[in-house]
């Protein structure tokens, strides 16, 4: 049974919302500009969203959660950003190909690994041509038993996944992450679709 993401918020079961903004991406932007259009799916309350805005771009957080939304618009805006309620699994026609980045934080690992070429195919729909694809894959999760979310992925699996669609550009091991998380439980990779 799918999780109910919005009786999450309700309830405030959200342990993945640290209250601020990805350590691995904070650090990837010191080396990395994003330019253009930036769709965030599955942006929660849009910490990311807004460490993204402050580079100037345009950002679209997109959720499947009305509640989430209302909490990420409590936040001050800090640049040109925007939050709208939609499935990235069924992307909106008025979005396809309207990105240069894609950035994934918290969005795969909460998805059935059975609907990861889905996502695949709706991320590839979001990018224009030669478009960038900046995650943080959660390669490693405590406790982890086949339930999620979250859902773990190996770099096995991202190379299985990715490799038909897109070109590897980099792949780091963050040294800064969450306290929660251990060094070598997520890895940043940058891709560029075909």
């Amino acid at each position: 049974m799918p999780k109910d993401w919005n009786a999450a918020y309700a309830d405030n079961e959200t342990p993945w919302d640290k209250g601020y903004a990805s350590p691995p991406l904070r650090s990837f932007f010191k080396t990395y500009t994003l330019k253009g259009r930036v769709l965030v799916p599955g942006c929660g309350t849009g910490h990311d969203v807004r460490l993204i805005a402050e580079q100037g771009v345009f950002v679209l957080g997109l959720d499947i959660s009305p509640l989430a939304l209302e909490k990420s618009r409590a936040f001050p805006a800090v640049g040109h950003e925007e939050y709208v309620l939609a499935d990235f699994m069924n992307l909106p026609e008025s979005y396809c190909e309207q990105f240069d980045t894609v950035v994934e934080h918290t969005c795969l690992c909460a998805i059935d690994p059975d609907d990861r070429g889905a996502y695949v195919q709706s991320l590839q729909k979001a990018l224009k041509p030669g478009g960038n694809y900046l995650a943080v894959f959660f390669r490693e999760v405590s406790d982890y038993n086949g339930n999620g979310p979250p859902h773990p992925i190996s770099s096995a699996e991202i190379d299985a996944l990715f490799a038909k669609r897109f070109e590897i550009l980099r792949r780091v091991i963050p040294r800064e992450t969450y306290p929660s998380r251990s060094f070598g439980s997520e890895e940043v990779c940058l891709m560029r679709r075909r």
